[in-house]
């Protein structure tokens, strides 16, 4: 009985541990500024190659920076993450922009003041906060990538996550190539 007595106790103040220490955590990982480019993903970039570019490919990720709920009148404000994977094990993965729509197309934010180089493998990340809902619920990235030679396609997308009250919400959206076809 007293070991399931503390065990319960440990168990509640280690959860009002966590709670407390939360909005401090939560706080440092709204600190990413434009500022940071490219300290928060060094380790995956790698110098461009001057070599002529063999394929280039644009993408489009639907985000969401809110969600309505219910009959509409509540709205979740979500923080979304933008993942741009380099899905070679052989090349580097080109990226010569990455920029933020909001829902009447408009641009938000671009977050590429210089094109980057992604090692194979490798991973970069855009991040828009909770707080920022100026993209709205139709907003979007478009990443424009290319390569030296033949390539995989890199997994390009959204991870968008939020809280109301207890209850905890989590979306994934997948890039989605787009091709212009000529008449």
């Amino acid at each position: 009985m007293f070991r399931r007595v503390f065990v319960m106790f440990f168990s509640i103040m280690l959860v009002g541990a966590i709670w407390a220490v939360s909005p401090m955590i939560i706080s440092a990982a709204r600190a990413q500024t434009a500022a940071d480019y490219p300290s928060s993903f060094t380790g995956s970039l790698m110098e461009p190659s001057s070599d002529r570019v063999a394929i280039r490919r644009t993408v489009y990720v639907g985000a969401y920076s809110s969600v309505r709920l219910g009959g509409g009148k509540g709205k979740v404000d979500l923080a979304t993450t933008l993942s741009i994977h380099n899905t070679s094990d052989e090349r580097p993965l080109n990226i010569t922009r990455v920029d933020y729509f909001d829902t009447a197309g408009n641009l938000v934010h671009s977050y590429l003041p210089k094109p980057i180089s992604i090692r194979p493998f490798g991973t970069v990340e855009a991040f828009v906060p909770a707080e920022n809902t100026r993209g709205g619920t139709g907003a979007n990235f478009i990443v424009e990538w290319s390569a030296n030679g033949l390539i995989t396609d890199p997994l390009i997308e959204a991870v968008m996550v939020g809280t109301a009250g207890a209850q905890g919400f989590a979306f994934t959206s997948r890039g989605k190539p787009m091709v212009r076809e000529t008449p």
